[in-house]
């Protein structure tokens, strides 16, 4: 099995994976890794630019690890039958090492709406002191 994680510095796991052009590419078994290689691709060759394709040098892998993964991403790797895992872990063999445990922490993906996106834009201009956006209020039941 091949799995793919995405590293632009090629150190840590990149969080955009639609941008990233380093992908560490591990051969695995069930139980360890059994070789790893960096796979570079060209500006043109990424998922950015690749749309709505997967990049010819990404297709045999079975999954692939990531900071963070957009839903038309997700859906492009579900289609070809690739696994897309999102993580907070940073360190690329330990991502793999941990997926192979069934043990990798993995980040719910959250859809963007993209009109609501739109709308605050939009509203940024109108709002008199300049934020766009605010932490929502807890009441903690203290009247101040």
């Amino acid at each position: 099995m091949k799995i793919a994680v995405a590293s632009q510095n090629r150190i840590n796991i990149t969080s955009h994976t639609g941008k990233c052009r380093n992908f560490w590419i591990y051969e695995v078994n069930s139980q360890e890794i059994l070789n790893k290689k960096l796979l570079q691709l060209s500006k043109e060759e990424s998922f950015l630019n690749s749309f709505p394709h997967i990049p010819q040098a990404l297709n045999n892998i079975q999954v692939l690890i990531s900071g963070g993964i957009g839903c038309g991403l997700m859906n492009r790797l579900e289609e070809q039958g690739i696994e897309g895992i999102v993580t907070s872990e940073r360190e690329p063999d330990l991502a793999v090492i941990t997926y192979l445990e069934s043990s990798l922490v993995r980040k719910l993906s959250q859809p963007r709406n993209r009109q609501r996106r739109y709308n605050r834009r939009r509203d940024r201009s109108q709002h008199l002191h300049g934020h766009a956006y605010h932490l929502p209020t807890i009441n903690l039941g203290k009247t101040v």
